[in-house]
């Protein structure tokens, strides 16, 4: 890797931190995911401690042109507490990340605290959005007298009160960790506190652009939420919800899946994003065509807008070095760049592992990827159609910019098969098994009052009467892409109820172009269950900018 850095930024990241300017951005329905466009690279791995001791900071600072140049907007940083911790077992060892942190002195084995603000300094310099993982929940116990000196019995920890099994308690309001005895009860108003100050800390004195939030079934999201709203809310955050497949039953992972609402209840509950281990799941135990069941490619786009999705990291996949790191949950070799080509084209809010960027041999293909993205204008919120009938992987995403056709191990032959328009061919690897192509929408925005043909423009609709049940929504669908071709799967839901029974949003459609559509009602869930159609002839319009249409029950 480069350790090259221009002489400006280095005396810029010299300077007292600025504050990081916020992108708009909360969800239509309040997530904090920084209007849906970022692009996240994990900026470490397992054995980065050892492999690079007190220096990781230094590669990032050093790092931070390339990857803001790579197409990233986010990096994920280590946890920036001091760890003493070290551990050996089973052939694998560790200690020193951050997971078992002892206080908040920011002088660890990743560097030190001036190295740090100095790379958070270069990278937020470069554009590149700067979130910490952070660990609530547990800490280590064994080195008393430092900066955090909590002791037992004052209700600071878990096994301050009676346990009974792993349920909530009087001290604690989650899962326990490990054996319980380092958990720490974040419901209590001193460690509520000190949790946020050191949020707030991180924000203006290191750069934070947001949080990554470790082992988040140990505490309340409601907690999460109240953190942020104390001291970042304008920030990005996400979650680590990681519960097994043994956990629940076999058959538990498909559709409406009761662990995809779980995940997603979390997500609604403490207003951050969350990592798509749905879609994880299926990457390891189902075959492609099963991926459609992430959580990312869930007909709601309220479901897609929380998908932080992935294909490993320091935990689940394996590192260089060391023993190979973790690798609890690593992905076969053979589907890595299909799950890359998944993720960067499909919504959700992707993250990039560091060893597969960086590391083994990945790059070129993982940056051709983003730049498809880019251009696109695929978000978390996009819209996403799955075609049957082929082998593989099929689906069409509609981005701002344009339409992509993705087939991943099919034997689709060529993208009007399945979307109209003019494509062209923008990915092609593997022998054939991650193909994408493209169709240009122009620029989009639509400044002349009409966009010019084929651009995308903002559309007003309107349902009238839309009367639902709790669980029900309406939607608006269409004989083009952009309101699911028909398919109340892929139909658009309209999030403006305070008007109800009148439901209204704004969606982009091509100019120009002569669209019909209708309202419908179906359940949020479980896009099977059609409650109603809106009777009669079909809506028509034909797009122009701000252009308004309307439709009744």
């Amino acid at each position: 890797m480069s350790h090259i850095l221009r002489a400006a930024v280095l005396a810029a990241v010299l300077l007292p931190f600025p504050a990081l300017a916020d992108q708009a951005g909360k969800s239509p329905a309040g997530v904090r995911y920084h209007g849906g466009d970022e692009i996240i690279l994990q900026g470490f791995h397992w054995n980065v401690v050892r492999e690079a001791p007190n220096d990781w900071y230094n590669i990032l600072r050093q790092q931070a042109s390339t990857i803001a140049a790579d197409g990233f907007s986010a990096i994920w940083m280590p946890v920036p507490w001091r760890d003493f911790s070290s551990w050996s077992e089973g052939g694998k060892s560790g200690g020193g990340e951050g997971y078992f942190w002892h206080d908040f002195n920011k002088n660890g084995r990743y560097g030190s605290d001036a190295q740090l603000r100095q790379a958070a300094g270069a990278l937020g310099g470069a554009g590149v959005k700067v979130l910490y993982d952070v660990v609530p929940n547990h800490m280590n116990r064994g080195y008393p007298n430092k900066e955090i000196n909590l002791p037992a019995g004052q209700g600071f920890w878990r096994n301050d009160c009676a346990d009974p099994g792993n349920y909530p308690n009087d001290c604690d309001d989650g899962d326990r960790f490990v054996g319980g005895d380092a958990d720490l009860n974040t419901g209590h108003p001193q460690v509520y506190g000190m949790f946020r100050d050191e949020f707030a800390n991180l924000r203006s004195q290191y750069g934070a652009g947001g949080f990554r939030f470790d082992f988040v079934r140990g505490f309340a999201p409601e907690r999460v939420n109240s953190w942020m709203t104390d001291s970042a809310d304008n920030s990005f955050c996400v979650g680590e919800l990681w519960k097994g497949p043994s956990e629940y039953p076999s058959w538990d992972w498909r559709n409406t899946a009761s662990w995809q609402q779980i995940i997603k209840d979390w997500s609604d509950r403490a207003k951050c994003p969350v990592f798509d281990f749905a879609l994880k799941e299926r990457m390891q135990n189902g075959s492609i065509t099963d991926w459609k069941n992430g959580l990312n490619g869930n007909p709601d786009p309220r479901w897609r807008e929380v998908a932080v999705t992935f294909v490993d990291n320091h935990d689940t996949g394996y590192s260089p070095g060391q023993n190979g790191g973790q690798h609890h949950w690593p992905l076969q070799d053979g589907l890595i760049r299909q799950a890359y080509a998944y993720i960067l084209t499909s919504p959700g809010t992707p993250v990039v592992y560091w060893s597969h960027m960086y590391d083994w041999g990945y790059r070129d293909f993982i940056r051709q990827l983003i730049q498809v993205r880019r251009a696109a204008g695929v978000r978390a919120d996009s819209a996403i159609s799955f075609h049957s009938g082929y082998s593989g992987l099929v689906a069409t995403v509609t981005g701002s910019q344009q339409t992509l056709v993705v087939a991943l191990n099919s034997n689709l032959s060529n993208p009007g098969q399945v979307a109209s328009g003019s494509f062209s061919e923008a990915v092609n690897t593997s022998n054939g098994q991650v193909r994408v192509w493209r169709t240009g929408a122009g620029s989009g925005g639509g400044d002349n009052g009409g966009g010019e043909p084929g651009a995308l423009v903002s559309v007003n609709f309107r349902c009238d009467n839309g009367v639902t049940q709790p669980g029900d929504s309406v939607y608006a669908v269409g004989n083009v892409s952009q309101l699911g071709n028909w398919s109340p799967a892929s139909a658009v839901r309209l999030t403006d109820t305070s008007g109800y029974p009148t439901w209204k949003g704004r969606i982009s459609l091509p100019a120009g172009q002569n669209v019909e559509w209708k309202c419908l009602i179906r359940n949020e869930a479980n896009a099977t269950l059609v409650r109603q159609w809106q009777g009669g002839a079909n809506n028509s319009v034909k797009p122009t900018e701000g252009a308004t249409t309307a439709g009744r029950f």
